[in-house]
């Protein structure tokens, strides 16, 4: 395994964990709501009864989706790179003075793995909150650490969703169930910093984007095969496979 970046990154089997660094960590608020996910289905189908499965989440820590993978005898890795994308230090100026994030920096520090490293990655909501300039080199990093074949979930939200729908973490509590925390932004974060870097709106995080279909498309070009879900909360899950 790579070294870990200087974020808050964790991996967890069974009882024990190693990570180095930290990184102001995403409030809660108590309240949680709980939907039916078939791109979750689906991806538990293709796990089967297959252990030793190596997961990345890319999200706060949750004690409820480590605990779902251990039980079924997967490693599991945590990243918060919404939080790590609002680092002020990642800001610069572009060639006309614009203020813009540092890509290639926040990749050095970031998703820094082996090739070929993971069986499946949860992307969750992700790309919706994540400044644009990072979700292309993201993605594109995700690909490479995922293995030939492994999958990828992620979620997106339709254009009925409206501007100010809420950035929810995603907790699994059973093979097609999750439960939604929305997630407070730290005062550290929401003060925020200029220009690209600002993603913080109020107490939460602020929906930059809508995809279509076309743009995810796009977006997962370099891999295999998509399969789209419409949920009924103005979400699309999207499964991909590597």
């Amino acid at each position: 395994m790579a070294s870990a970046p200087q974020h808050f990154m964790k991996l967890f089997r069974g009882g024990s964990s190693t990570g180095s660094g930290q990184a102001p960590k995403p409030a809660r608020s108590a309240e949680r709501l709980s939907r039916r996910s078939s791109g979750l289905v689906e991806l538990t189908r293709h796990w089967g009864s297959v252990e030793g499965l190596c997961i990345l989440d890319l999200g706060a820590t949750s004690p409820a989706n480590i605990r779902y993978m251990t039980e079924h005898g997967h490693k599991i890795y945590s990243e918060d790179l919404l939080v790590a994308s609002t680092d002020p230090s990642l800001v610069k100026k572009d060639e006309y003075g614009n203020p813009v994030l540092d890509e290639k920096r926040f990749l050095s520090e970031n998703l820094v793995y082996p090739a070929a490293h993971f069986d499946a990655a949860l992307c969750w909501n992700l790309p919706d909150y994540m400044d644009e300039s990072l979700v292309k080199p993201v993605v594109g990093r995700l690909w490479s650490v995922l293995k030939p074949a492994g999958l990828l979930l992620a979620f997106f939200h339709t254009r009925d969703a409206g501007p100010d729908a809420p950035c929810y973490r995603y907790h699994i509590v059973g093979s097609d169930v999750l439960e939604m925390q929305t997630i407070v932004v730290p005062k550290e974060v929401r003060r925020g910093t200029t220009g690209a870097a600002q993603t913080a709106a109020g107490a939460g995080f602020r929906l930059q984007r809508v995809f279509n279909n076309r743009h995810i498309e796009n977006l997962f070009r370099d891999f295999a095969s998509i399969k789209f879900f419409l949920a009924r909360d103005n979400v699309r899950e999207v499964l991909v496979i590597r």
